[in-house]
């Protein structure tokens, strides 16, 4: 399936916007959230600003509400392409709590001491995420693959979450999870080839940071 080396796709990958739960730095995942009223203007502002793409080709979308919000006020009208895999990571027990509200919990230490490899806390082991964002990113590169030769090239907008650009970056393109951190709104533009490795369904290269060098 992943020996089509003539495809070469742009992608933009896009954090949503910034919620009440991010803004208090509290631990945010499977559970639901609006985006605070901050994280709209800074969202508008962004756009003003002019960092992400005025065609997003195919938009893709975790089915989450903070997404799909995003996705109405970067680009109100574009048909939204929901991944039901790219659901953010469920944080078990540290759901909707900050470091001050775990600090002492033993649980929580240890987790900390894995540099986040143990499962969280009653929540999701990292592998089983990386798992099902790769399996998601499958589904977007077939789609995608199916519009070559239509208009100029082949691209994609995907609007995600923090920990879903941390798994497809480091299962695609190297490095550790935690190196591709990025703020509400920001994200990285790259190019998506199919992997010879076998391994994982891409390979991605030629990244950049949104916002810088445009």
């Amino acid at each position: 399936m992943w020996n089509r080396t003539e495809i070469e796709i742009e992608l933009t990958l896009i954090r949503h916007g910034a919620t009440p739960s991010n803004l208090e730095k509290k631990y945010l995942g499977h559970r639901e959230e609006f985006l605070s009223p901050e994280g709209r203007n800074q969202l508008e502002e962004k756009k003003g600003e002019g960092i992400y793409p005025k065609d997003p080709g195919l938009l893709f979308s975790s089915p989450m509400k903070r997404c799909l919000q995003t996705g109405a006020v970067l680009y109100a009208g574009v048909p939204l392409i929901s991944i039901p895999e790219w659901r953010e990571m469920d944080f078990g027990d540290m759901e909707g709590k900050n470091f001050e509200q775990l600090k002492e919990d033993p649980a929580y230490q240890a987790w900390m001491d894995s540099n986040g490899r143990l499962p969280f806390p009653g929540g999701e082991s990292r592998e089983r995420f990386l798992e099902r964002t790769l399996h998601g990113a499958e589904t977007m590169v077939n789609m995608l693959w199916e519009r070559r030769g239509v208009g100029d090239g082949v691209k994609g907008t995907a609007l995600v979450h923090g920990g879903t650009i941390m798994a497809l970056i480091s299962q695609c393109f190297g490095g550790e999870y935690f190196d591709y951190q990025v703020p509400n709104g920001g994200g990285y533009r790259c190019k998506v080839v199919p992997d010879k490795r076998g391994k994982a369904p891409l390979l991605i290269n030629d990244i950049q940071v949104l916002g810088r060098g445009d």
